[in-house]
């Protein structure tokens, strides 16, 4: 069984459109990152219940919280990469999510071993909230490709995985090689994908992440996070640096989120899924 997540953020900022994207979509989870002119780390405890409150009105649940924990300078004190671990396990369990997304750094390859230090640092803090700590693979951070990636999860036992295709792609690796060596290790996925040649953002499906392959690799249940950066979207600016560039045009980021979905619904449609209940079986 496959059930799908979202970024919703990139549908509406705030909380009552992030809700409305994933009733329209009959998606049963939230990847939570930015919501209500704030990133979700900034979140206050009230205003953390607050939303908790209303998703579960609308009987939905965050799956995970999209935070920005680990993506940051390994120089800056060891101490304070470690409050963030912390809060964002707060904030995990005010929210109700189980998971949380987070990174390996930047300019750890002149810090390495303070950020073998750290990552298995934060996956005992994740234990003692009993929160699953999981690292995504991101361009310009230490496990940005193949082989450093293997390296994190190696070195850091208990340490999950999110795989996102796209972000591959655009450090120079192959489809082929990291659906093989690490979609097996994927405790989630980020479903997104981009034109290796020209490095556009694309629909799942028409890029270079070989998406179907993708799909094909899963052999248990899992869940699918659809992150479309397809069109800017208010939260952008305050995650990514980067020039977000786009194949194709929407009028909307309402439009662009439900293009992302409607894209890897087609694909499991067409991978043998049926979509039923708020989830794809076979």
């Amino acid at each position: 069984m496959i059930k799908l997540c979202a970024f919703a953020d990139e549908s509406a900022d705030r909380i009552e459109g992030q809700i409305a994207a994933l009733k329209r979509n009959n998606i049963p989870y939230l990847e939570i990152r930015n919501v209500n002119g704030k990133n979700v780390m900034d979140l206050t405890d009230e205003e953390a219940k607050e939303i908790r409150r209303l998703l579960d009105e609308a009987e939905l649940k965050v799956w995970s919280i999209g935070s920005p924990i680990f993506k940051k300078d390994i120089n800056l004190p060891a101490e304070q990469h470690l409050a963030d671990a912390r809060r964002g396990c707060e904030l995990a369990k005010i929210l109700g999510a189980e998971n949380i997304r987070m990174f390996s750094f930047y300019n750890a390859e002149t810090a390495h071993e303070k950020m073998l230090d750290l990552l298995k640092k934060i996956v005992e803090i994740g234990k003692e909230y009993g929160i699953k700590m999981c690292h995504e693979n991101d361009k310009g951070l230490y496990g940005d490709n193949l082989a450093r990636t293997k390296e994190v999860l190696d070195a850091t036992p208990g340490l999950y995985y999110v795989y996102d295709p796209a972000n591959f792609l655009q450090v120079g690796e192959k489809a082929a090689d990291t659906l093989a060596q690490l979609a097996p290790r994927a405790y989630y996925f980020h479903i997104k994908d981009v034109v290796t040649e020209t490095g556009e953002l694309v629909p799942a499906g028409y890029g270079d992440g070989d998406l179907h392959g993708l799909v094909r690799s899963i052999k248990d249940d899992k869940v699918l996070t659809v992150e479309p950066h397809l069109k800017i979207f208010a939260g952008y600016v305050l995650n990514d640096k980067t020039v977000l560039k786009t194949k194709f045009k929407f009028e909307s980021n309402v439009e662009a989120f439900d293009a992302a979905v409607a894209a890897i619904k087609k694909i499991l449609v067409e991978e043998g899924y049926t979509e039923k209940e708020g989830a794809f079986v076979k």
